[in-house]
This record gives C-alpha cells, structure tokens and sequence, in this order.
C-alpha cells in the first residue's frame, strides 16, 4: 500500500473529511479511506479527524480501537487474515495460524520485523464448505494447508 510522507497525512485527512461533508456520521467511511490511501490510520491522524467532524478525540479513538479492520501501522507487504470461526478451527485453523506465526516471526495481528507479512484473525469469510479459510492480500484461498498458504504468500511476493 502506498504511504504518504508525514507532512501530508494532516492535509489527506482534511481532504477526505470534505469529501465526506465533514459528516460525523461518515466516520467509519472516513477512516476506511485513510487507510486506503495511506495504508492505516496514525493516532496523529485522530486529533485532525475529531477537530474536522466535531467528535471528541476520545470518540474517533473509541471506533478506531474498536473495528480490527483499522490499523494503527502500515501493514506487511502481504497481508493474511486466517478464519478462526467453528468451521474453520475445526479443520485445524489454530495450528496453522501458530505455524505460520512461528515461521515469520510474527505474533497474530501483527507484521515480522522485516515489513513481510501481517497475519491477522477474521471471525467468518462465508467460505465454510472449503475451510478453513484464508485471505492473502485480500484473495480468498480455500482449503488451506502449509503447502497451500505457503504458495499463496510466495505469489503474492512475487
């Protein structure tokens, strides 16, 4: 994901507030967009964001800590987001996650040292019937095993 250079994270956020009319009501649509234009959303971003809608600080921090979907550091290069709903823990969705997690060097919702890769926990991607399951930048991936996540993350690095 792109980043954009620390003195223009105040005028991006301006920006995408505007666009969204200043609007309270738009918040989780205003931080959606911020991090996908800068990859995640910096707590010195927040003060900006609550001064633009009219939110206290403590409100924009609240929804922000609150949707695991919301970063606070830019991600990995790849990203993985493991299913750990019924389904997929029942086909062995735990194991893999301590495996791969092990393998980079990387605790669950968080990036190895090297930027590489995020591994991260969803909670259900409807993909019951091939689980357990996986996103590898944003790609759904079946069925998984090493072999399988593995190959996935090679392509996307690739």
């Amino acid at each position: 994901m792109p980043t954009v250079p620390p003195l223009d994270i105040d005028a991006t956020v301006v920006d995408i507030c505007r666009q969204h009319a200043n609007a309270p009501a738009d918040l989780i649509e205003i931080l959606h967009d911020l991090q996908e234009q800068i990859g995640h959303v910096p707590q010195s971003a927040l003060p900006t964001i609550a001064t633009a809608l009219n939110l206290s600080r403590a409100e924009v921090h609240g929804v922000v800590s609150f949707y695991h979907d919301f970063r606070e550091k830019p991600a990995g290069a790849v990203t993985v987001k493991i299913c750990r709903a019924e389904a997929c823990q029942s086909m062995g969705a735990l194991p893999l996650i301590e495996r791969i997690c092990a393998r980079h060097g990387v605790q669950l919702g968080g990036t190895s040292a090297d930027g590489r890769i995020t591994v991260e926990a969803v909670y259900c991607l409807g993909n019951c019937a091939l689980s357990p399951a996986a996103l590898v930048n944003d790609k759904p991936v079946g069925r998984i095993n090493d072999e399988r996540l593995n190959a996935a993350i090679r392509g996307a690095m690739s």
